[in-house]
């Protein structure tokens, strides 16, 4: 093969529809668009859905249910599981159950629920978001540690309040010391006055 033997793939390259020549074309007269109406004026776009002024489908069919945007959505793990996988005195934070697989998807919340809350024998120590009361009283009877962890939107919302609270002592302090001075100019003003 030599460099101008290369040819395009075939149907890769087509020449431009040109409408508008003639009926012998067979884009003419109309140029494909058919006889008048909306679709064959120029700079028409309807969305997807449109249905001609009608009432379309996505109206017509009943709504039901309801999704809250403030909900909080918990992965949960039992405690069958927790004692199955860790051993005794083991630590155990929500990255811990990443890493092993027992939780999937966003861990932002984890909630520990207490199946096998009767055959639960070893020492843990849980670090998650929300616990079942039949499953923290399960691991304190077994000599472990339930330890509730603050949600991460929560520590952030502190933070903030805690950074505004500074921002405000430090505004008051400067007005605080403004006041003074105003009182300063105030006196200097009144001895002037006097000396006169």
């Amino acid at each position: 093969m030599r460099l101008e033997d290369l040819r395009p793939a075939p149907g890769s390259k087509r020449e431009r529809k040109r409408v508008g020549r003639g009926s012998g074309s067979g884009h003419g007269n109309q140029s494909g668009r058919g006889t008048k109406g909306q679709k064959a004026r120029s700079g028409v776009r309807m969305v997807p859905g449109f249905e001609g002024g009608q009432t379309p489908l996505w109206k017509r069919i009943p709504k039901r249910g309801f999704r809250n945007p403030f909900r909080r959505s918990y992965v949960w793990v039992n405690l069958d599981v927790l004692a199955a996988a860790f051993e005794d005195g083991a630590e155990i934070t929500p990255e811990v159950l990443k890493e092993r697989g027992l939780i999937k998807g966003r861990t932002d919340r984890v909630k520990i629920l207490g199946r096998g809350k009767e055959k639960l024998k070893k020492r843990l120590i849980v670090h998650a978001h929300r616990f079942s009361e039949g499953a923290r009283k399960a691991i304190e009877r077994a000599g472990g540690r339930a330890i509730l962890l603050a949600p991460p939107k929560a520590e952030e919302a502190e933070e903030a309040a805690g950074a505004e609270a500074e921002a405000e002592e430090g505004g008051e302090g400067g007005e605080v010391r403004e006041e003074r001075d105003e009182g300063r100019g105030g006196g200097e003003v009144e001895g002037a006055g006097q000396v006169r």
